[in-house]
């Protein structure tokens, strides 16, 4: 039996209407809570006003948005079956001779569609949000005047040069404005990937434009007395623009602007594992979401033969913290090069959807 138009959009519209109301209750939870918190670190902080809190608070919630997406629509699968379950309607559909898979059509569908506007939508606009939080969180709570990274190792860059390439370490970083100035520098220079050519050991040096202007230098080179420079000029290809977005987290950058960057990444000989991986895992996003509705069902359909409502609300969160916890195991194999990080990305979207079609087999009957 052929589905209708009507019942279509009458199951399509509950599941939107459930995502909607779940979502919106877990941005309000999230709100209160980052709230409280980041009160709670402001507290020792006079300059810090409450108008700025709240600021804060709402800069972090499209990203915080995101981790909970899909838990929406699971919870609001989950919600929506159960409601037509409960009043029979599922039952009825299916005593007519619709199949599970027929009245999932829709969902599906609107979460597939769902999945895109997270990408296309959500994500751009969490970035932008969320690379203004973590600049008025420096300034303000941390007290940092520069947004340059830095490690307990130091600061480490990787450059080329028309002779080669350098890796210039600091163990001090200054920015301000748009200059950046090193100190206690130390520059290996090689002719290739792998021939050492030279090293430099500087008190000082400032990014200037195409160089770094290095001052009381001592260079060495392999076979020669050490030479003292006064003022030493080594060319570059960074920029300003290009250290800060080399440190950038890919929570940071919009989706559509993430390939561009990790090709710039690779070309400047930095490690763009991170940004691949969570690129891979927002492109999986839409199928990680119809994976949410296929599990969703699975719940409801065992509801409505075997009862159970706290069932179902116990099964949904277990079935979203082993989700979570998979997927945070699975990207750090992915993080640490240990899998693929295309494998590391499509895995939990891949899995559950696989669970989920698996149980449905398993439970449909015609």
């Amino acid at each position: 039996m052929r589905l209708s138009t009507t019942l279509s959009v009458y199951i399509g519209r509950n599941f939107l209407l459930s995502f909607v109301v779940l979502f919106g209750l877990f941005l309000l939870l999230i709100l209160l809570f980052d709230s409280v918190e980041l009160m709670r670190r402001a507290a020792a902080k006079p300059n810090v006003s409450f108008s700025l809190v709240m600021e804060m608070a709402l800069l972090k919630l499209p990203h915080m948005g995101q981790q909970v997406f899909p838990f929406a629509v699971l919870f609001g699968g989950m919600m929506a079956f159960w409601r037509l379950t409960r009043t029979h309607e599922l039952v009825i559909t299916r005593a007519a001779g619709v199949s599970v898979w027929q009245f999932l059509l829709p969902v599906i569908g609107i979460a597939f569609l769902l999945g895109f506007i997270q990408i296309g939508i959500l994500n751009p606009l969490a970035s932008t949000t969320v690379t203004r939080f973590e600049r008025i969180e420096a300034v303000n709570l941390k007290g940092q005047k520069s947004f340059l990274a830095l490690s307990r190792a130091g600061l480490w860059l990787r450059q080329a040069n028309t002779e080669g390439q350098s890796v210039v370490h600091s163990n001090i970083v200054l920015q301000t404005g748009k200059e950046v100035e090193l100190r206690d520098v130390i520059v290996f220079n090689y002719k290739d990937a792998e021939q050492f050519s030279g090293r430099i050991d500087a008190e000082f040096a400032r990014l200037e434009d195409g160089f770094w202007h290095i001052t009381n230098a001592w260079v060495h080179i392999p076979n020669e007395q050490p030479r003292f420079e006064k003022d030493y000029w080594l060319a570059t290809d960074l920029t300003l623009n290009r250290i800060q977005d080399s440190f950038a987290p890919p929570e940071t950058m919009s989706f559509w602007a993430l390939p561009d960057f990790i090709e710039t990444l690779e070309k400047a000989g930095f490690s763009a594992i991170r940004h691949k991986l969570y690129w891979h895992s927002l492109l999986a996003s839409p199928f990680l979401m119809c994976a949410m509705v296929l599990i969703a069902a699975t719940f409801t359909l065992r509801h409505a033969r075997q009862g159970g409502g706290i069932y179902i609300i116990a099964g949904g969160v277990l079935t979203g913290f082993i989700l979570y916890f998979f997927s945070d195991i699975v990207f750090a194999l992915g993080l640490s090069d240990s899998i693929p990080v295309i494998l590391a990305a499509w895995t939990p979207s891949g899995v559950a959807t696989l669970l989920g079609l698996a149980t449905l087999l398993h439970l449909e009957d015609g």
